[in-house]
């Protein structure tokens, strides 16, 4: 878990080599940064999701990937990544994850793999 929190820092905090600094100073999307945040976003919901307090910095970034990256990304000259259907997966990953992380428990049923996008 201590990896994945210091990825999720220097994500959330958009350091330098991050997929959300790349995605916003670079109009590019990191396929293998992106891979990166999800490992750690996924981690860091397996760890907390029977936590009754979540730390504000951990939910400040959730959230903001949730909304901003699709916002971001939906602008009809954004140059997503091909196929389409990678894009759109990822989109639904990001909701799945926030929606997992916030609720501490995924819509889908145990024992589901998480595919690697």
């Amino acid at each position: 878990m201590d990896e994945a929190i210091e990825v999720l820092r220097r994500e959330f905090d958009a350091e330098e080599g991050s997929f959300l600094l790349r995605l916003r100073g670079d109009l590019e999307w990191d396929r293998a940064a992106f891979t990166r945040l999800e490992r750690a976003m996924r981690t860091a919901c397996e760890h907390c999701q029977g936590d009754e307090k979540l730390d504000r910095w951990l939910a400040d970034g959730f959230y903001e990937v949730a909304t901003w990256v699709p916002m971001w990304t939906s602008h009809a000259n954004f140059p997503r990544p091909t196929p389409e259907a990678y894009y759109e997966d990822c989109m639904e990953r990001i909701s799945d994850l926030a929606g997992w992380f916030f609720r501490g428990w995924h819509v889908y049923s145990d024992g589901y793999l998480w595919s690697d996008l």
